[in-house]
């Protein structure tokens, strides 16, 4: 069912915004021991939380790798509406679908569709994770909608829709040798329109620090309406995220949508340093993922998870702020937005 004739967006495809109406949440149940060293138990707690968040709002669709694990989850899920979760035994190397998994597209008819991007593990350097690249075709069978194949490396991490022409991104990311190494800016550019069905590219800069995805968008700025920005501001000027994160907001507050409208642009706290390690985790309230009547928040013990959350609740009050504690998911480089997957509703 693979369409390589045609582009997405000359069919008439084009990525809806994360609000727009759910189908689904697609998940892929943690395991590996090297992305998550001796916190795998803590992780599957904060999986079952976040699958308790999800499942009376919308069906959750989750991926693990045998019957095992499958009988072993389902004694778990003892959270309301738990019937909305169904197993699909498809294994997997890691848990970031986000990143691997289907880029899903409707048609002005409300038909779906999804990309295949090639994932080549965040520019090579995780070769066992490549494996993930199958996954996306591997459930073209179950999804049973057109497959298309853009034929270059992009992330769901590094692209934000407002479902009005616009994708954001940052440069650190699409931009880098370590991705298409035989486009430029402008053939980048073509390909974000030609397969999400957008008009027009906002470019941000760098990401935060220790984000070993090259800079995602998602830990740093998020679309919450088509000219609503909320966007990651570091208050302390010792910060290496300081003057990084300054260079966004700056850019953002001089930016345009595809009409040549200004965005309204919220500040968003950090959460500062978080955990013990040497080098740095990427923690940002910014991953925060959109769902069905509910948004998810990272939190961290942190003294601004508070304000973090008030915030998004001022700035989406249609839906309640749900915190999860992230302080263990942030050890394997990436919190809720990274590890799920939404499916709109057609």
């Amino acid at each position: 069912m693979s369409t390589k004739q045609q582009t997405p967006a000359e069919l008439g495809f084009r990525m809806p915004p994360e609000w727009h109406r759910h189908a689904a949440t697609w998940l892929a149940w943690p395991k590996d021991p090297l992305t998550w060293p001796e916190l795998v138990p803590q992780v599957e707690e904060s999986y079952l939380e976040i699958m308790a968040a999800l499942a009376p709002h919308e069906t959750v669709n989750l991926l693990v790798d045998d019957e095992a694990t499958e009988a072993s989850v389902r004694t778990r899920c003892r959270f309301e509406a738990s019937d909305n979760v169904r197993f699909h035994r498809l294994p997997t190397v890691d848990s970031w679908i986000r990143d691997y998994g289907p880029n899903f597209l409707l048609d002005d008819d409300g038909r779906l569709a999804y990309n295949d991007w090639v994932f080549n593990a965040w520019g090579d350097k995780y070769e066992e994770l490549k494996k993930d690249d199958a996954i996306p075709k591997r459930l073209e069978s179950l999804l049973g909608v057109p497959r298309f194949e853009p034929g270059i490396v992009l992330e769901g991490g590094s692209i934000e829709v407002n479902g009005a022409g616009v994708v954001m991104t940052t440069e650190q990311c699409l931009l880098n040798p370590n991705r298409n190494p035989h486009l430029d800016r402008d053939g980048v550019e073509q390909y974000l329109r030609d397969y999400l069905g957008v008009e027009k590219v906002l470019w941000l800069g760098e990401g935060i620090v220790g984000d070993d995805t090259d800079g995602h968008i998602d830990d740093i700025a998020r679309f919450i309406a088509p000219d609503t920005i909320v966007c990651a501001v570091e208050d302390d000027s010792a910060d290496p995220n300081y003057e990084l994160l300054r260079d966004n907001h700056r850019r953002l507050l001089h930016a345009t949508d595809a009409r040549g409208s200004a965005y309204r642009v919220h500040a968003l706290p950090m959460p500062g340093l978080v955990g013990g390690r040497e080098d740095r985790l990427p923690a940002s309230y910014a991953n925060f993922y959109i769902a069905n009547n509910v948004v998810l928040l990272p939190i961290f013990g942190h003294p601004h998870d508070v304000r973090a959350a008030d915030i998004l609740q001022r700035l989406m009050p249609e839906r309640r702020v749900v915190p999860i504690n992230a302080e263990s998911l942030v050890w394997g480089m990436g919190t809720l937005h990274c590890l799920s997957q939404q499916q709109p509703a057609t």
